[in-house]
């Protein structure tokens, strides 16, 4: 950003919270919440928009009992934009956006509130949280996004791993999924998904946190430049996503067991029948290596856009 947008962050450190007059506090308040709630949604579509494709490929590999490898990949990519032209690779990625928007809005909206109720029960208001509070409001600003967008998260790995003849649309999902398997089946799998979004929102948070804090210790600069952003945000991608991946894999298979032939069991059943099968790393951990390069794009493009549209918003503002 120029130099106009970083001085008018007014030179506070960026969790810090202006001291306000009672009158206005409560408006401030609600500004700050649809700051974030707009500045969730809009890093939240950029990031998985832009690597949707590298998605549905891991989503493929993770229900199925295939062998994962990079040219393995590489051919399920191919192969998928010569039998169903180049959109197919963004196919699911409608229901994507549909559980992506709310939910990061809910994450970083429901992040920065955290972090401000924690500030002020530890008496840290206006400064940076020491380490175990910080990586709780990460860890609870995931379990509240999740809790209510998970249904659109079913819907979305439904339609990433089925053709295109078997749902036409989100809608579609939802009125198969009720109609032929219950209304519990959208909550199938709930229970890996919040099991591994506690390390993996409580991780990335906590990670790119820590390191901007570091980086204003260091460097003597209130506010980082874009591209040490995207570094401390793809550096927070790679490890939260590598702490909580056997979960994912595990919620996936849970999620598409009444589309892939897999049978439908609890999470340590699931879990074992996996390990049985494909093994420790060729099964729980099948894909990672992908993870590690969409993760941390995906994750350094979401912190970014958040705070620089943060710094933006606050500037209109002021």
């Amino acid at each position: 950003m120029g130099n106009g947008v970083k001085e008018g962050v007014v030179r506070l450190r960026e969790d810090a919270e202006p001291v306000l007059p009672a009158h206005v506090s409560s408006k401030s308040d609600h500004r700050q919440v649809l700051s974030s709630l707009l500045s969730g949604a809009l890093a939240g579509a950029l990031a998985k928009t832009a690597v949707a494709p590298l998605d549905r490929t891991k989503i493929i590999f993770q229900v199925s009992s295939k062998r994962f490898s990079a040219k393995e990949a590489f051919r399920v990519l191919y192969f998928t934009y010569l039998n169903e032209g180049f959109l197919s690779l963004w196919r699911g990625n409608s229901a994507t956006m549909v559980r992506v928007v709310p939910y990061a809005a809910i994450q970083f909206s429901a992040h920065e509130e955290y972090k401000r109720l924690l500030g002020s029960y530890y008496g840290f208001r206006g400064e940076a949280l020491p380490p175990w509070p910080r990586l709780l409001a990460g860890a609870l600003a995931g379990t509240t996004a999740a809790s209510l967008t998970y249904p659109l998260d079913l819907v979305r790995a439904r339609m990433a791993v089925t053709p295109k003849e078997m749902y036409s649309n989100i809608f579609h999902v939802f009125i198969r999924i009720s109609r032929e398997e219950g209304l519990k089946t959208l909550y199938h799998g709930f229970i890996p998904t919040v099991l591994g979004v506690i390390p993996y929102a409580g991780l990335s948070f906590f990670t790119y946190e820590t390191l901007k804090s570091l980086h204003r210790e260091y460097s003597g600069r209130p506010q980082p430049y874009p591209f040490e952003r995207m570094i401390f945000g793809a550096c927070a991608g790679l490890i939260g996503q590598s702490a909580s991946y056997p979960l994912d894999v595990v919620r996936r298979r849970m999620q598409t067991a009444g589309v892939t032939g897999h049978q439908r069991t609890s999470i340590v059943r699931t879990m074992h029948t996996i390990m049985r099968e494909e093994g420790v790393v060729h099964g729980l951990y099948k894909g990672l290596s992908m993870n590690w390069l969409k993760g941390p794009i995906a994750v350094g493009i979401s912190f970014t856009t958040f705070d620089l549209m943060q710094i933006l918003l606050r500037h209109l503002q002021s």
